[in-house]
């Protein structure tokens, strides 16, 4: 079922908590030339094909803070600004070429007043090439306090508020100021892109429902999106009331990035299960079909910037530290953690096992150090402060009960501790655990790796020891890490100790190996990698033609080769009349008939419509169908006139009198295939087997979706292994495996009864062929082929699929509601009633 939707954006913003200001003033929109901005008025939501003369290589990066530093001189009143060396969106820019452009959207980490933000912006896009966001600050706390931290976070990070004393309940109120902040952050990418040759970069979860408004904007703006956090397993990602509103907004970039592949399929599966849709990889790289949209997905760990920590690690400053450091815990084995004060990091896990591990090696009293960093909370709350407490709590009881006037075996460095101090305790650390319960990337262990490697200025042998937990984005990329369950003590402090007492060479091979890894993945590959995968995804953007479709959060883009279009009687019915000899090819279930229905009869209108178009003499009409011939004998008994075609044509009759054909071929292979289909039945709950005369068909559509795609993917493959040498083909359908004759499809009902009808003298000029799936396609193939081929007069050809979807039709109908009305108007036209007249007539003599 879906969740409760914000379906009008317009009516969810109609609150006073949507009536944001935008910013006081409007910045240029494009840059026409490096360095110079020009003031433009395109409408915003125009989807055209004009360009402007601008900077090609432009790349706009999308986060929800700016990579600045903000601090006001009180005594002069202005504001300085600097930028942050340490942001990953500064750092990326070393994946792009040097005369790419780079701009950058997001919010200050400081309140600028409303009479100094004209200023500022201007200011921050002359010097610092940012746009600045100015969002009121009620709504940045219901947005980032609110929305993001104590709903999005937690629930990103496998918590669920199951009572008040663990996580706040969903609050629509914070929703709206959600979708507020991303409308404000639309706004203003919208004044500073081109969005025809722009490519804009939205960071993290803060900004997951950015895409819908861009794309609403601009129909083939070029999106990419990237995910820094873990995305969670469907199991918990559907408790959220807005799923299908952040899961809509992700699917209108091109291209979705996620660190580890875990976090790629949990993604996948929300969107099989919650949205109906299917993946496949294509030439090696994943896509979602996506109402004629391919959404790539790219899984790749971001890295970091090896220049930046080499330069930090050669400052005066850090040296002079690494000496103090030294001289601190010498003669001991010096135990590193870095980590957030977060729930999530596991820190008093870590303290616990470094607890048992003094407990279990009594010879390592006095000899080891676990120096713990505690950067500080990003949010605040109860958890935060519980945390924190119980992390004290258990380092002052390890401290009282192991420690001595001059050994403490816990340390705790709870304060805002610089870089070059973090560096310095990385370049002597012995060992650096991460014991994270859930964590997105984390990128601690790989500067610890590579300031190992860049602190022994001598020859010897450069070592590292890694425990990470198993939760966490980075462990895949650590081969050589010694991988850990924070959750299970015991193990996390036998590792430990394996980490601390390794031969000398054994840490040389593992570091070795983990050096490598990090120097080649770094960010500015990360980034490169990330962009061209982009540019891949949008370079079809101009071969198709878009449109948008659905109100507020539920918009998304068609995009559809240019000859399609919908078809209309008046177009239809138009080339109908000026012909003589037609050939009228209709799908049952889904074309004629709905599939949503649980009545598969037809309906009295439609069999009225399909006798009128049999009883003219120029017609030849045929339901061409995978479903047996008993059941449509059965369903279309009052048309006597009307051509059958069942099981995708194995059986023909042309008429109700007329006598069924069957193509000639072996059926022996059934007898493999029955017991084979009916094993994964049993194994697979809501799945059921078809057995037709001609066919054979397992139907999983109501078992769980991913176990019965992963089944059919077996039995597929199980299925054309076992009849790699039989007259048989095996084909993958909408939630089917079906397994056929070969040489049978409804392509083949169409050539046939096209050739017999030029060979009786009667070859048609006109032929309208309707269908809703895969096996149609087969039609629309041969009807065009038979139009390429047709002399001397080439008939008028009418390939509609159902549904706006990708086909080789060049026509399509919304639903069978428009093929029955369609039908409706040709039948008509070949028999016109008389009933308007009559009615007038009526009408006529009342009034007499």
């Amino acid at each position: 079922m879906a969740s409760k939707s914000c379906g009008n954006f317009f009516d969810l913003a109609s609150g006073d908590l949507m009536n944001a200001p935008h910013t006081p003033r409007g910045l240029p929109r494009v840059m026409t030339i490096p360095g110079v901005i020009s003031d433009g008025n395109r409408s915003s939501d125009a989807d055209t094909d004009s360009t402007t003369s601008v900077c090609r290589d432009r790349k706009i990066i999308v986060a929800n803070m700016l990579p600045l530093h903000a601090q006001k001189d009180y005594a002069t009143g202005k504001w300085r600004f600097s930028f942050d060396e340490d942001s990953l969106l500064l750092q990326l820019k070393d994946g792009f070429s040097p005369e790419a452009e780079v701009l950058y959207v997001g919010s200050l980490k400081v309140e600028i007043e409303a009479n100094e933000q004209d200023e500022v912006a201007q200011r921050l896009l002359d010097e610092f090439k940012c746009v600045p966001t100015f969002v009121p600050q009620d709504i940045q706390k219901k947005f980032y306090h609110g929305f993001c931290k104590q709903q999005l976070w937690p629930l990103f990070h496998y918590m669920l508020p199951m009572c008040p004393d663990h996580g706040d309940r969903f609050d629509r109120q914070l929703w709206q100021a959600y979708v507020s902040v991303n409308m404000i952050f639309a706004d203003k990418v919208m004044e500073v892109a081109n969005p025809e040759d722009d490519f804009i970069w939205i960071h993290d979860y803060h900004l997951m429902v950015l895409p819908t408004f861009l794309r609403k904007r601009y129909n083939r703006v070029k999106l990419g999106f990237f995910l820094h956090s873990p995305f969670p397993s469907s199991e918990i990602y559907r408790t959220l009331p807005v799923r299908d509103e952040i899961l809509k907004g992700l699917l209108n970039s091109d291209l979705i990035g996620f660190h580890t592949f875990d976090y790629a399929r949990h993604f996948l599966s929300c969107c099989g299960r919650m949205l109906g849709l299917d993946y496949e990889s294509k030439r090696g790289h994943i896509g979602l079909d996506y109402f004629g949209r391919t959404v790539y997905i790219k899984i790749l760990p971001v890295g970091i910037h090896m220049g930046r920590l080499k330069s930090v690690l050669n400052l005066p400053s850090t040296c002079n530290k690494v000496k103090e450091i030294q001289e601190q815990f010498k003669g001991k084995k010096l135990i590193l953690g870095v980590d957030d004060m977060d729930i999530f990091k596991g820190i008093s896990l870590k303290l616990l096992a470094f607890e048992q591990l003094l407990i279990q090696h009594k010879e390592l009293h006095g000899k080891v150090v676990l120096v713990q960093i505690v950067n500080p909370a990003r949010s605040t709350g109860k958890d935060v402060q519980e945390a924190k407490r119980e992390t004290y709590t258990t380092a002052n009881r390890i401290n009282e009960v192991y420690g001595s006037t001059d050994y403490e075996p816990v340390v705790l460095i709870d304060r805002p501790a610089p870089l070059y101090e973090k560096t310095a305790y990385y370049a002597l650390a012995d060992c650096c655990i991460v014991n994270a319960v859930r964590d997105g990337m984390n990128l601690i262990p790989y500067k610890y790796i590579v300031c190992r490697d860049g602190s022994n200025k001598s020859d010897s042998p450069r070592t590292s020891m890694l425990v990470v937990s198993e939760f966490i984005g980075c462990s895949p990329s650590l081969s050589g890490a010694i991988r850990v369950n924070p959750w299970d003590i015991d193990a996390v402090a036998e590792a430990m100790n394996v980490a601390i007492t390794m031969k000398d060479s054994e840490k040389q091979l593992r570091h070795e190996k983990h050096y490598r890894y990090v120097s080649s993945h770094d960010v500015a590959y990360w980034a490169r990698s990330f962009m061209q995968d982009m540019e891949r995804a949008c370079k079809d953007h101009y071969n198709n033609r878009c449109w948008g479709i659905g109100l507020g959060l539920g918009f998304r883009v068609i995009s559809l080769s240019p000859s399609f279009r919908k078809l209309t009687v008046d177009h239809i019915v138009s080339a109908y009349k000026r012909t003589s000899r037609r050939a009228i090819f209709l799908d049952y279930d889904g074309t004629v008939v709905s599939q949503s229905s649980m009545v598969r009869s037809p309906s009295d209108e439609l069999v009225e419509v399909l006798n009128g178009l049999c009883s003219d003499p120029n017609n030849t009409v045929f339901i061409v169908s995978g479903r047996g011939r008993t059941s449509l004998n059965d369903w279309l008994a009052p048309c006597d006139k009307l051509g059958l075609a069942a099981e995708h044509g194995y059986f023909l009759r042309w008429d109700k009198n007329g006598e069924w054909e069957s193509l000639a071929a072996d059926l022996d292979w059934k007898e493999m295939v029955q017991p084979i289909m009916k094993l994964y039945t049993e194994a697979t709950d809501g799945s059921f087997m078809e057995v037709k005369e001609s066919a054979l068909v397992w139907h999983h559509q109501d078992a769980d979706p991913d176990f019965g795609s992963c089944q059919a993917k077996e039995l597929l493959d199980h299925l054309e292994n076992v009849l790699a040498n039989e007259p048989a083909v095996v084909r993958r359908g909408q939630h089917i495996v079906e397994v056929k004759p070969q040489g049978v499809t409804k392509g083949v009902v169409a050539e046939k009864v096209l050739s017999v009808m030029a060979k009786d003298g009667n070859a048609p000029d006109f032929v309208v062929c309707i269908g809703d799936d895969r096996s149609d396609e087969d039609m629309f193939a041969s009807i065009n082929a038979f139009s390429a081929s047709a002399v001397p007069a080439v008939p008028e050809i009418f390939a509609c699929t159902v549904g706006q979807k990708p086909s080789k039709a060049r026509y399509y109908l919304d639903d069978t509601v428009d093929v029955v009305k369609l039908l409706g108007g040709l039948a008509n036209a070949s028999n016109p009633k008389p009933r308007f007249t009559a009615q007038f007539q009526l009408s006529f003599d009342d009034n007499i």
